[in-house]
């Protein structure tokens, strides 16, 4: 079959690593230099291939990646005779690392000494390529797989749900069905997955029915299908997979059902639910999730109090939670509280609060946190996420040297790569200030070091040359804008505005007129308030 090839410039939101360049000079500096100490002798590369395949897994195992990868050098300089069980664990050790650059050598290597022809290898390359982000060459290895058993249909089922591709992971499902190939467990959960990313509530009964007629193991799908039916929000179905499950529940199942009530606001549901089984931190942790989402800020103070007499508050995820709902509510000072109270901060706690602050228009407190977070590098060092935290909270309260200031850390100090998201609120944070050729400038630096224009590039840059009057950029972004997402209700409006604030009236009606053809509907602004006495209900507010 020849899958979807138009992602070229499609990529996966990517793990933090520490220091990625660290990692690539430490890898260097041993190679070269011989000062990495491992726990293996000279005599391991002389040994049964097979034990030296054994001794490069068990250091994948172990969650130590780079010694993997200096004992496969070694090797590959010391002997020829490596198997594709050799490249497969090395090829783990790169989707650790999550380095593309590492993992595409090893390729180069495999097809030289032909150890990429069978099943298993060419899976683990699927799997690689799709945790590095390379999805463009994770269905090129596919398509060039002669035999392909479920697991290498799963791993690619994977990788578009790791993309966040629902549409393309359905398209897999279907053809599995084409080719006759036999459904595992995980290749229905996965299904489950991609409905209710999808909320395709009618695809994902076809599927629960698919479940029941193969006979499938509901202990092992009915977390899954739990999750489901509570994304697309029908709790009563997910309390009928509940309760049709006869005997032993596990705590993963509690929790779902749990988070799922929660999300949808059945508190008397949740609360029974947890009444069923000892409170854990992980259902906890859901069911916070959920009530960050719904700013629901009377459910949350429930948790906390529940996680308070069951002893939790020292599991650092937790808190986190604990912090991001409070800090989501607006109840800044509570979510400072428990930051401070936090033992073992981790990056997230850390991001969790700058976020607070910058949220909540307290833009220079955020900033002063990160400088302090940059203080404590030996026990916790800023990802991806915190950077667009620090640059989100300069935009929202004017501090434009110190985005300019963050924005440069975040690649000659940390060594990440801005994404998208990072450049828009960049960009941002200049329209705002009046450099409308800082702006662009930025824009054009951009799309020189190979990142693709996204709809939120596009959107900040309206918005810049809106705020800045400048009219022949802005109809240039409004233009790609809308070849990018022609039927989001959102940003036709943005557009419109655009052109009305201009004095273009001819293009705001030729818009209105697009928009009533397609049939789509401004979405209404809306507020949510909890109601004194009816706190399990929320009233919207059309603004």
């Amino acid at each position: 079959m020849k899958m979807i090839q138009n992602h070229s410039h499609k990529m996966c939101s990517t793990l933090n690593l520490r220091h990625v360049s660290n990692i690539i000079e430490i890898i260097n500096h041993s190679l070269h230099h011989q000062t990495f100490t491992t726990n293996f002798s000279s005599s391991s590369l002389t040994q049964d291939i097979s034990q030296t395949n054994s001794l490069i897994a068990t250091h994948v195992r172990r969650g130590d990646p780079v010694s993997a990868w200096i004992l496969f050098h070694s090797l590959r300089r010391a002997r020829a005779d490596v198997d594709a069980y050799t490249f497969t664990s090395v090829l783990r050790a790169c989707t650790l690392l999550h380095m593309s650059k590492l993992g595409t050598q090893v390729h180069a290597q495999m097809v030289k000494t032909g150890a990429d022809s069978g099943t298993v290898a060419k899976t683990s390359l699927v799997d690689m390529y799709s945790k590095c982000g390379s999805l463009d060459e994770a269905v090129k290895v596919f398509d060039e797989m002669g035999q392909r058993d479920v697991i290498a249909w799963n791993a690619l089922l994977s990788c578009f749900l790791r993309c966040d591709l629902p549409v393309e992971a359905v398209g897999v499902l279907r053809a599995m069905r084409r080719a006759n190939v036999e459904l595992s467990e995980f290749t229905l959960c996965s299904a489950l997955k991609s409905c209710a990313s999808l909320k395709a509530l009618e695809l994902g009964r076809q599927v629960h029915g698919l479940v029941v007629c193969m006979g499938r193991d509901m202990v092992v799908l009915s977390t899954a299908l739990i999750d489901f039916y509570s994304s697309v929000g029908c709790v009563d179905d997910a309390l009928k997979v509940f309760c049709s499950l006869k005997g032993w529940k596990d705590d993963m199942m509690y929790n779902s059902l749990v988070s799922g009530c929660v999300r949808n606001r059945r508190y008397v549901e949740a609360f029974r639910a947890m009444g069923l089984v000892r409170p854990n931190a992980v259902a906890l942790t859901s069911a916070l999730v959920g009530c960050s989402e719904n700013l629901d800020l009377w459910a949350g103070k429930q948790m906390h109090c529940v996680a308070v007499r069951q002893g939790f508050t020292r599991e650092t995820q937790l808190c986190n939670a604990l912090l991001d709902m409070y800090a989501k509510c607006g109840k800044v000072s509570l979510a400072q509280s428990l930051f401070d109270g936090i033992c073992e901060k981790d990056v997230i706690s850390w991001t969790c609060m700058i976020d607070a602050y910058g949220r909540n228009g307290r833009g220079r407190e955020a900033v002063l946190l990160f400088q302090e977070m940059r203080k404590e590098e030996r026990k916790v060092l800023p990802n991806s996420v915190t950077f667009l935290s620090v640059l989100s909270a300069c935009g929202h309260s004017g501090l434009v040297e110190e985005g300019k200031k963050c924005f440069k850390l975040l690649r000659e100090k940390y060594g990440l790569e801005p994404d998208p998201e990072h450049y828009a609120c960049y960009i941002d944070i200049l329209g705002r200030a009046g450099n409308i050729e800082g702006v662009w400038s930025v824009y054009h630096n951009m799309v020189e070091e190979g990142t693709k224009p996204t709809a939120g590039i596009w959107v900040a840059l309206l918005n810049a040359s809106s705020l800045n009057q400048d009219v022949e950029r802005g109809e240039l972004a409004a233009k790609h804008l809308l070849q990018l997402e022609p039927n989001k209700s959102s940003y036709i409006v943005l557009v419109s505005n655009f052109y009305a604030a201009i004095g273009r009236w001819d293009r705001v009606d030729e818009l209105r007129s697009i928009m009533r053809t397609k049939g789509l509907v401004k979405e209404a602004g809306n507020s949510w308030i909890n109601v004194l006495g009816l706190n399990q209900h929320a009233r919207t507010l059309s603004v």
